[in-house]
């Protein structure tokens, strides 16, 4: 059983973990507060950021694990999806750590990952399933057959989910990132106050939230017009309808996939997973229609090392290394 080091440098996150015979011994997350002021990831910026911190992020993870890089078996890293420069820096770093040392690099789908964190839980999802994968720049439905052994049912043809929360919250002037500003205030706020629309789509299983997007702008704008307090006044039932909505239009498709493949076991994944009102109606849905469902736990629901871990560990006990000539990915949920 491998001791390995996993990197995750996809986005905005720098972060690493140690795995050893299975089992998570640290997971370090560098979060890069610095894009807040521009309302969303700044690209070279993210890049700059984790050449800034990747060295100590791992030096911190080998620390916490009792770890000496010397025991290392294999580097783990995230390939793609993702932005490139950032990628780069963390594909980079693993092929000159893994060289130095002698040992295999692994190459770790982003998108596969996020689906394995359901394995980093006790009582995980039995095969087959189906995980709603939802973040920031994916929104998925995946059937999962085995751990290396998945296919995508359906996927969004614009935004993705957690996009559609982003844009919505910079469109009410909320502070970035935007969805968990939203969730806060929806908490107390009139799921009712506004029927949003339900996009449609030419494949059932496809998803579409660009137009919700449209519908909210347009809200805003009529608002306003209206009455130049219309968003202060509310605020909190703006959010509440435009998260009811989303949400709606995630577990309606998830519960049709579902259906259709006669699963019994359910699990969500990715940052939009650890919204409060998609966690609940998502079991909701679950003991109403006697599925199980699976949640990771908070931790594992952002972007974060320790899913790459489990991913690079399955695929290192596969036999499935990289060479060094390797490169990342901006797109795509297999590996190219």
């Amino acid at each position: 059983m491998p001791t390995l080091l996993a990197l995750e440098s996809s986005c905005d996150e720098t972060a690493a973990a140690v795995m050893v015979d299975g089992q998570l011994r640290a997971n370090i997350i560098a979060a890069q507060l610095d894009h807040a002021p521009y309302g969303g990831v700044i690209p070279e910026l993210a890049s700059r950021l984790h050449q800034q911190q990747i060295v100590r992020v791992v030096e911190a993870a080998l620390r916490e694990a009792k770890v000496d890089k010397s025991a290392l078996d294999a580097v783990a890293f995230t390939q793609g999806p993702g932005l490139l420069g950032a990628l780069l820096v963390g594909t980079s770093f693993a092929k000159a750590y893994a060289f130095a040392l002698g040992i295999p690099l692994v190459a770790v789908n982003h998108m596969q990952a996020h689906v394995l964190a359901n394995f980093l839980q006790p009582n995980p999802p039995e095969f087959p399933f189906i995980c709603l994968t939802v973040s920031g720049g994916h929104t998925q439905l995946v059937l999962v057959r085995d751990y290396l052994n998945m296919v995508v049912l359906g996927e969004t043809i614009d935004d993705a989910a957690g996009e559609a929360f982003d844009k919505g919250a910079k469109l009410m002037g909320l502070p970035y990132p935007g969805g968990p500003e939203i969730d806060k205030l929806a908490a107390r706020g009139d799921a009712g106050f506004h029927d949003f629309p339900t996009p449609r789509t030419a494949e059932p299983l496809q998803f579409s939230f660009s137009g919700l997007k449209t519908a909210l702008r347009y809200l805003l704008r009529d608002g306003l017009a209206a009455d130049p307090d219309y968003v202060d006044k509310h605020e909190a039932d703006i959010a509440a309808a435009y998260q009811h909505r989303i949400i709606s239009i995630l577990l309606d498709k998830l519960a049709l996939a579902a259906r259709e493949q006669g699963v019994q076991h359910l699990a969500i994944a990715g940052g939009v997973s650890a919204n409060r009102e998609l966690r609940q109606r998502f079991q909701a849905l679950c003991d109403e229609n006697g599925w199980q469902a699976h949640i990771p736990p908070f931790a594992y629901c952002t972007d974060n090392a320790a899913m790459i871990a489990m991913a690079g560990h399955l695929r290192f006990l596969a036999g499935d290394h990289a060479g060094l000539d390797v490169a990342p990915y901006t797109r795509g949920f297999e590996r190219a």
